[in-house]
């Protein structure tokens, strides 16, 4: 080839090089992928607010659960305007203090008010209901409250149960209580997520955890900490559990170190949602 072909060549080939792709064929970026959404829920008996200290401190309580930075929260042991609590409506206090939602479940009339379970929450409580457990004639009423939330703006609705089990040392009611929560939250396949949270007064070996866990998952079976007494804890009473297992991942379960506000040291669970896409802060997840 001869250096006059060879430049002959070059000039037409260098228009060609020059050319630039159009922007739509080139290849758009893709967006980050989004996180799974994940829940923080959290479980503490509050003994009505009194500390081991023997000092009633509502703050004090509003503290530990604000920071744990809850989604949804199962409390037991609050009082509405009773006398031993100076009138005081405990869930809405604390629902103000903390400012989440709040549902109140009555167990029992006490000393011109009323005692039981309360959930806050940080999403809108689009139902509640109040289902009264069984037990003796003689024993303290039991009731698991059970409210519906929708976390995500698109997405299936939460069945959130907040429950207190019988304490004392004969199991009977607490079988009953167990196997009535079986009946009322797990009779049908189809009806949706849901999370149990609350102080089932029973070790995790029990017959009472053992008919639970039969329908349920135990968001603490790995870690097994302790929960009471607060000051040094011994044995494990509070849980977090939830169904169906196939649709939530446990990325930790926590029971944080608080031995002042109650005799119990609340439980935290963070879960991750692994089922149908759902849209989470207004971004589609998963």
């Amino acid at each position: 080839m001869t250096a006059g072909f060879r430049l002959l060549l070059s000039s037409l080939l260098t228009p060609l090089l020059l050319v630039t792709v159009p922007a739509a064929a080139q290849a758009a970026p893709q967006p980050a992928p989004q996180p799974a959404p994940r829940l923080r829920v959290l479980t503490y008996n509050i003994h009505h607010g009194e500390g081991t200290d023997g000092k009633l401190d509502l703050p004090r309580i509003a503290r530990v659960i604000s920071d744990q930075k809850p989604d949804l929260v199962s409390l037991q042991e609050l009082d509405v305007k009773t006398r031993r609590t100076g009138g005081v409506d405990e869930p809405a206090e604390l629902a103000k203090l903390t400012g989440m939602k709040v549902a109140f479940g009555k167990g029992i009339d006490y000393q011109g008010g009323q005692y039981g379970n309360a959930v806050l929450c940080r999403f809108t409580i689009q139902s509640s209901k109040v289902h009264a457990l069984p037990g003796k004639e003689a024993a303290e009423k039991r009731c698991a409250l059970a409210v519906v939330v929708k976390p995500w703006p698109q997405g299936p609705a939460l069945t959130f149960v907040a429950t207190h089990f019988d304490h004392t040392r004969d199991e009977t009611d607490r079988l009953a209580q167990a196997d009535e929560v079986r009946r009322l939250f797990t009779s049908e396949e189809g009806a949706g997520p849901m999370i149990l949270a609350g102080d089932l007064n029973a070790a995790p070996a029990s017959e009472t955890m053992k008919r639970l866990i039969g329908r349920w998952t135990d968001a603490g079976a790995e870690t097994n900490a302790p929960t009471i007494p607060s000051d040094k804890p011994r044995s494990r009473i509070d849980y977090v559990l939830f169904r169906p297992a196939r649709v939530w991942h446990v990325v930790e379960t926590t029971v944080p170190d608080e031995a002042l506000a109650s005799d119990h040291r609340p439980v935290l669970a963070v879960l991750e949602w692994r089922g149908e896409p759902v849209v989470w802060d207004g971004r589609a997840a998963r």
